[in-house]
């Protein structure tokens, strides 16, 4: 994986690529730590208006039902807008609020990325594990992808626009999909030394440019 010295900067439209990272709750700083070793400027998001002012957004894991109270309304419509814009990103609690359907309970979302998705699959917090997946844009060469697994929720129903861009386990499941400019992983990649797969949604970012909006499916 090639890294930026640290005054190299990924660029789009000609300036540095400024990601946010949603700073409400969940380990956000580590994701923050994962986009500046890939070369990118990362802003914490703290407040609905800053969203005007990214390039792309990553919604960290936590508990998304906290997510939608710590948001209110006014965040949640803007950051509802904003994922129909601009490229995001949401790892674990952020994959369940990105999609169309969630389960266990029912709750509202985002309606950013086509699944049908269902909160606690994996079981409670002691069932927490590290597990070895395939990162499938590099498959069959690719070599296994570290998969950290918190409380996470499951994919249970993929859309025929959506790609499945990591999976796990014999049966091979999806455990990270990606729809147009959005990605979503029930994983949490900034818990692991691999920069693959924030890597894969800088990716995303560079041809949409700052200020073009992205047409969804």
């Amino acid at each position: 994986m090639r890294r930026f010295a640290n005054d190299e900067r990924l660029t789009t439209n000609d300036r540095a690529m400024t990601i946010g990272v949603l700073a409400l709750q969940g380990d956000f700083d580590a994701h923050r730590r994962r986009l500046e070793e890939l070369g990118a400027k990362v802003v914490l998001i703290k407040k609905p208006e800053q969203l005007d002012h990214i390039d792309g957004l990553i919604i960290p894991g936590g508990e998304s039902g906290t997510f939608l109270k710590l948001l209110g309304e006014a965040g949640f419509e803007k950051l509802k807008q904003f994922v129909r814009l601009k490229p995001t990103f949401g790892t674990c609690a952020g994959a369940i609020l990105l999609a169309t359907e969630i389960e266990n309970p029912k709750q509202a979302g985002l309606g950013a990325i086509d699944i049908s998705i269902r909160r606690n699959a994996y079981g409670r917090q002691i069932d927490s594990s590290i597990r070895e997946g395939k990162f499938v844009p590099e498959n069959p060469a690719g070599s296994p992808l570290e998969m950290v697994f918190i409380r996470a929720p499951k994919i249970e129903r993929v859309g025929p626009a959506v790609e499945v861009i990591a999976t796990e386990g014999k049966d091979n499941a999806p455990v990270a999909v990606r729809q147009g400019s959005v990605m979503a992983a029930t994983f949490h990649p900034e818990l692991s030394d691999d920069t693959r797969v924030h890597k894969a949604f800088l990716d995303l970012i560079a041809p949409c440019g700052a200020d073009t909006p992205v047409r969804r499916p």
